[in-house]
This record gives structure tokens, C-alpha cells and sequence, in this order.
């Protein structure tokens, strides 16, 4: 016998036919108890078990859902996954998991892939390089809802899962400036992303609203471990260096500490770091990092349920945003106020 067992394997052994045994395993009411119980004895004395394949392809349903993310190597993306894989696996649904590595490139093929396995719908956070959204857009005109969560494209009517990054970016720095920081830098991502865009007018804000003079000087495109050691050197070499840096992530903070603490610059004493994610960096870093927490895992959660809602209503459109709350996670890189 095969080692993957069919419904004729069945049928042969006990002597029925193959329509008798598949009946019997669907509990259907024409089918004596007797031959149910012997038929369901023998499945599980073979570990039978339909083929998934089959079933999909003859109820034009795979019961899987893609997700694309820009990289997993960050905390923030990987807690994500989590929420998503929770909720999806509960309901019955597989996950499909591709990474972009923050290139325009590779998310083509990444919905070409999704496309290719019939996902029944998409999670999808853009690439730093994205600025053309056709082929996002060939998703949904096939017929698959969408959703955007982090990193969201403009012109979609899909459902999104975000924070308020402005607000969150405001925060942060105002906790910077209440520490006693009076020249605070920000470190912030490419203008291609919402995230960076708004997370730079919070900064502004929150300066704004302090009296503090905007420097231009003070803000450096730097959303990486090594774009940051090249930043943190470039603001240090200032005439009137920075007291306080807000970073756009985690990543891009550790690796600030990292450039100051090879520089012998005293963290939080001489430079107070505030960092965004709060994930798992935050708490392995000497000092400790003060973060924003974006609280990842309910947003892959709250993702998944709002595009299985969609999934199931099997409605395209009329988009809605559902906001994740953030909040300050203060540790001992940043000073006590």
C-alpha cells in the first residue's frame, strides 16, 4: 500500500466502493452505522487523510491566505506573523509567507506567487522601494481582497491596519524634550513611505509645540543598522551636535548606540536614543532602549480577522482603517524625567 492512503485503499481492504467509503467518512444517512464505524476504524488504524489539493480545486477553494512583508529579520514583522498564523490556523486557513527584502523586484514575484497558489486573499506590507502599486492593483482585479497593514499604499479602497504614526512619532519626542533634551535629531525613512512621512511630522510637531527652531541639518535619511552607524557620525561631527536621537525603528536605534558607545559618548548622559517598535533589541541593548510599541501581534490578528470577514462576505472594496494604540516603553536609554 502507498504510503499516502487513498479512499480506493479503503474501499480494497474492506471490500466496498470507493463512493461507499467516502460517503461513509461524510456521515452520510444512507450509509449503514456499521459500515461508518468500519470504514472510520480502518482511516484512522492508516492515518488517512483527504488531499487537501483535491478538495480545494473541487470547491474552488484552497484555504490559504499570502502574506508579504518587507523582511523578517525585524522583531516588528515577525510578531506580526504571529497574530496572522494565530488567527488564520484557528479558522482553517494556511498561511503563505513571502518576503520582498525591501525590493520592488522581488515583491512582483512575490503576487505573481500568491497568484500562481490561488491565495483566497492577501496581507500585504510594501516595500521601501514600491512606488507603483500595478501589480498590487492585478491582485485585486483578480478577485482577491486585499489588506494593507504598517506600510500603506495610496489609491487602494482596501482595509487597512495602522497606527497613528504621527501621534506615536509626537510622543516620543515630546518624552525626549521632557527628559531635557533641547536638540533632538530623527532619523527617518525614505519619502516613498507613509510611515516615514508621518512619523517626520510628528517630530515637527511635537518641536513646534515646544518652541524648539526645526534643523534641517538634524534630520538624515537612515532606516537601518548601517545607514545609521554613517548618520550618527554625521550628527556628532556638527558644530551643535544633537542631545537626543528619535530613530524610525528599532534596528536603525541600536545601531546609533552602537556608533556612540564606539565613540565613547555616554548614552543617555551625553545623547539620549528613543527607539520605535519596542521589540525584542529593546531589552539586550546596554542601556536598555526606550521604544514606541507598536504592539505587533494584535496588528498581524486584527489583519487576518478583517480579511477573513472579507473573504467570507466575499466582497471587494469600501475600505476601512482600523488603528492599532501604541505606547511609550521607557527604559534607560533616554533620560528620568
Amino acid at each position: 500500500m502507498s504510503s499516502q492512503v487513498t479512499i480506493k485503499d479503503i474501499a480494497k481492504a474492506l471490500g466496498i466502493s470507493a463512493s461507499t467509503v467516502s460517503r461513509a467518512l461524510k456521515d452520510h444517512p444512507d450509509i449503514s452505522r456499521a459500515t461508518k464505524d468500519a470504514v472510520n476504524e480502518l482511516a484512522k488504524k492508516l492515518r488517512y487523510k483527504p488531499n487537501a489539493v483535491a478538495l480545494s480545486l473541487k470547491n474552488s477553494k484552497t484555504n490559504t491566505i499570502g502574506v508579504i512583508i518587507p523582511e523578517l529579520v525585524h522583531y516588528f514583522f515577525s510578531s506580526v506573523i504571529s497574530g496572522i498564523e494565530d488567527v488564520a490556523y484557528e479558522a482553517g486557513y494556511n498561511v503563505m509567507i513571502c518576503q520582498s527584502n525591501e525590493k520592488y523586484e522581488r515583491e512582483i514575484i512575490n503576487t505573481q506567487a500568491l497568484l500562481s497558489n490561488r491565495v483566497e486573499g492577501a496581507l500585504i506590507s510594501i516595500s521601501k522601494q514600491t512606488t507603483d502599486f500595478a501589480h498590487l492593483q492585478m491582485l485585486e482585479d483578480s478577485g482577491i481582497p486585499l489588506v494593507f497593514f504598517d506600510r500603506v499604499p495610496d489609491g487602494f479602497d482596501s482595509d487597512t491596519v495602522i497606527i497613528d504614526d504621527k501621534k506615536a512619532a509626537y510622543s516620543a519626542v515630546c518624552h525626549l524634550i521632557e527628559s531635557g533634551c533641547k536638540r533632538i535629531a530623527h532619523l527617518t525613512a525614505p519619502d516613498s513611505l507613509t510611515i516615514g512621512k508621518y512619523r517626520l511630522e510628528g517630530y515637527k510637531e511635537a518641536l513646534k509645540e515646544h518652541n524648539i527652531p526645526y534643523n534641517e541639518d538634524y534630520v538624515i535619511v537612515a532606516d537601518s543598522f548601517e545607514l545609521a552607524a554613517v548618520a550618527t557620525r554625521k550628527l556628532v561631527q556638527l558644530p551643535v551636535p544633537p542631545d537626543g536621537i528619535f530613530t524610525v525603528n528599532d534596528l536603525t536605534a541600536v545601531g546609533v548606540m552602537k556608533t556612540l558607545q564606539k565613540m565613547g559618548i555616554a548614552i543617555p548622559e551625553k545623547v539620549a536614543i528613543m527607539g520605535f517598535s519596542a521589540g525584542s533589541y529593546s531589552d539586550i541593548t546596554t542601556p536598555t532602549l526606550s521604544s514606541v510599541d507598536q504592539h505587533g501581534y494584535k496588528m498581524g490578528a486584527t489583519a487576518a480577522t478583517v480579511l477573513l470577514k472579507r473573504i467570507e462576505a466575499q466582497r471587494i472594496g469600501h475600505g476601512e482603517a482600523f488603528y492599532i494604540d501604541t505606547n511609550l516603553v521607557i527604559r534607560e536609554s533616554t533620560k528620568k524625567i
